[in-house]
Parts: structure tokens; C-alpha cells; sequence
């Protein structure tokens, strides 16, 4: 099994108070294998985002495998960006990030700049239907897709509904979307027909494969 992951280390700060002594966790992310080998990025904090936990990654990467190098991959509601800056060090020759809200997208823009892979990153702070309106216009597609939009709020089939609208994929691209495990989407959503689930506690990773040849 591969090991090109992130992961997580837990730093202990003891605060001594009044009534005692407080522990609080602070967790930092680095970068295991790859281009970016042990590369320490920044956690989100107290920022409003949820990222990617380490063995949702782990197997995601295991499953795309060889298709990762030279691929062009989007990662939206990109967060502090593990799953792209993993793609990156994989080798993916352009990494597309979109994440809206603005501090957030500072935290990504600093972990990229840590990774050093600023060079193939790209990174559009709006939502996600803008920035598939933008990269209709220009002409881009890509290879991977991957969408971790909030739990239980119903964007998951939204997203897959709008990129079925908006061609930034090329033939055979594969989209996965990362849901709660107890979020069930379509099977098919326009082109893009389900081929594979994987759940990992309260996460599920859906797997949606592009029809050749149709817009």
C-alpha cells in the first residue's frame, strides 16, 4: 500500500489555570511523499472549514493511482487544500483551486507557497458556479475533479448538476464528491454516470465517470 499522504501531529500546550491544567490539541498537516516530501503546512483553526481526513485522502489517492501525474485536477471547495496540494506533489501538471471565503483562501494561498508548488497551482476565490462560468470561457478541462462541498446541505447533487452544465472536463474525466455516508446521490447526473463508493465512517467518496463524446 502507498504511503504518499498526509498526516497529522498532535502538539499538546498545557495552559495552567486556575482550576487546573488545560490540554488543547493543535494539528498541523505535512505532506508525506512526492515532490513537497514532509512538508509542514498549516491547519485552518478556528476558520469555518472541515478538511479531508487523513484516510479519506490515503485511499482516494490509492484509487486514482497513475492517473494523477500529468493530470490537470480541480479540487472545489478547495478548504486549506490537502487534496490538491497531494495531487500536486503526485505530479499533476495543474492544480485548480476554488474556495470563496476569503480567509480561507489566504490559508490555502500560504500552504501552497509552503508545498513550493505555487508554479502549477492556480487558485479562484468565488464560489463554485462562478468559477465554472470562468473556465467555460476560457477553455479549460480537466482530467480529476474533486468536490467537498459542506455536509447535509444538498450541494452535492447541486455540483454535479452544474458541471454537468458546464463542459471543464474532458472525455472519460472521473468527478468524485466527498458527502456524509449517509448522503445517497444519483446515478447518473447528465453525462456523468456513478461507477464507485467508498464510505470511511461518517465520509463516502462517490466516484462519477464522464460519457465520451457528449457535452
Amino acid at each position: 500500500m502507498r504511503r504518499h499522504k498526509f498526516i497529522f501531529y498532535i502538539i499538546y500546550v498545557i495552559i495552567m489555570a486556575d482550576n487546573g491544567v488545560i490540554i488543547r490539541k493543535a494539528w498541523f498537516m505535512r505532506i508525506i511523499a512526492g515532490k513537497a516530501k514532509k512538508r509542514r503546512l498549516k491547519s485552518p483553526g478556528k476558520l469555518p472549514v472541515r478538511p479531508t481526513a487523513d484516510r479519506v485522502k490515503e485511499s482516494l489517492f490509492n484509487i486514482l493511482g497513475d492517473k494523477v501525474p500529468h493530470s490537470r485536477f480541480a479540487d472545489l471547495f478547495a478548504g486549506t487544500g490537502g487534496v490538491g496540494i497531494e495531487a500536486l506533489s503526485r505530479g499533476a501538471d495543474k492544480v485548480l483551486f476554488v474556495e470563496q471565503e476569503p480567509r480561507v483562501a489566504r490559508l490555502l494561498k500560504e500552504n501552497i507557497e509552503l508545498a513550493a508548488l505555487s508554479a502549477r497551482a492556480e487558485i479562484m476565490r468565488c464560489d463554485v458556479e462562478t468559477a465554472l462560468g470562468r473556465l467555460v470561457g476560457r477553455g479549460e478541462n480537466y482530467d480529476i475533479i474533486f468536490a467537498d462541498p459542506p455536509y447535509r446541505q444538498g450541494l452535492a447533487t447541486m455540483v454535479l448538476n452544474n458541471l454537468a452544465r458546464h463542459r471543464i472536463w474532458r472525455d472519460n474525466a472521473l468527478v468524485i464528491i466527498e458527502t456524509c455516508a449517509k448522503e445517497e446521490l444519483p446515478a447518473q447526473v447528465g453525462v456523468f454516470s456513478f461507477c464507485r463508493r467508498e464510505k470511511y465512517g461518517d465520509t463516502a467518496l462517490s466516484f462519477f465517470k464522464a460519457s465520451m463524446g457528449e457535452d
